[in-house]
């Protein structure tokens, strides 16, 4: 008996130490052009040369990122399907969806915070507003007549539009889309009035006059757009819906893989070229352990089930 012990025991040491034994799928819940599908992009790079192995992401597009989340909560949990989740998907959709397949404080494993960062509100040129104060006052004249795009149901930028819709006493129509490049096209090609971009999508943009930015919606001024004024500046104060994106696993996964994965990813999230691709999206690197990404969670999850329920945002 002791012997068989033994050997259980060297054969799973032996496959931690092997692992990975194969390519690895980094899973987005969004389609290819967006923000999550970029900044996936960028660490998938790094990622494979530091493992040895090819990570290859993976775009499963579609309400609001649940599907994507879904699929690896139910991946086997040997460290070879991963998610970049959002907050939508691993703290808001259990508040909005009746029926959400699965608890992504039950069935995910943390492992480490990848970028924290504002959203930013654009719109197209044709709305005759500079500012986020005109924007306001537009919608105010004619309710229910403008609208703004997101990239799901449930996501950063659909709470953040509705946070603003409350404090602000204003009517707009949210129309949601698979992901933030879908999103971005819309609302250049006039389809949409408004959207709350990552920077990711809309710096480029922003850049080459083809969409105004009116206001960010972090505690303070985003230092990729320092001249751009936060929603709290323009009369709101308390006003705050930051994004962020977050690397989970399947339950259940090894600890010992759940580790590595750790120490591989926030090694990746340090090195220069990767920093300088993120910064250069407007995006800040935010590693850290499974434990605090798990507190975090636990927070978020509480914060926009109240926001959740006083805006009384239901699934569509």
């Amino acid at each position: 008996m002791k012997n068989l012990l033994f050997g259980i025991l060297f054969l799973a040491g032996n496959a931690f130490a092997q692992y990975p034994n194969r390519p690895i799928s980094m899973v987005v819940g969004f389609a290819p052009g967006g923000g999550t599908d970029t900044v996936a992009r960028i660490i998938a790079r790094t990622l494979s040369e530091q493992l040895g192995q090819q990570v290859v992401v993976e775009n499963k597009a579609g309400a609001g990122g649940n599907i994507a989340t879904d699929f690896v909560a139910k991946s086997p949990p040997d460290g070879h399907t991963l998610l970049l989740g959002n907050v939508g998907s691993l703290t808001v959709a259990p508040h909005i969806v009746a029926s959400l397949p699965y608890d992504p404080l039950r069935d995910l494993a943390p492992v480490t915070m990848a970028v924290v960062f504002s959203n930013v509100i654009v719109v197209h040129p044709s709305v005759p507003a500079n500012t986020l104060a005109e924007f306001i006052a537009l919608a105010k004249q004619k309710p229910g007549l403008l609208t703004y795009g997101s990239s799901g149901i449930g996501g950063a930028g659909h709470l953040a539009g509705e946070l603003l819709k409350l404090m602000a006493g204003i009517d707009i129509v949210h129309v949601p889309f698979k992901g933030g490049g879908p999103a971005m096209q819309a609302m250049l090609g006039g389809q949409i009035s408004a959207y709350f971009a990552t920077p990711v999508a809309a710096g480029p943009h922003i850049r080459a006059g083809k969409a105004r930015a009116l206001a960010t919606t972090g505690p303070k001024r985003d230092p990729f757009m320092n001249e751009v004024p936060t929603v709290a500046e323009v009369g709101y104060p308390g006003y705050e819906a930051t994004n962020w994106y977050a690397y989970v696993l399947p339950a259940r996964t090894p600890k010992e893989i759940v580790d590595r994965l750790n120490r591989e990813l926030v090694k990746a999230l340090g090195a220069p070229d990767v920093v300088a691709l993120l910064h250069k999206q407007g995006l800040e690197p935010r590693p850290g352990t499974p434990e605090a990404l798990g507190q975090f969670m636990q927070r978020e999850f509480q914060t926009w089930g109240r926001v959740v329920k006083t805006a009384g945002i239901k699934a569509q």
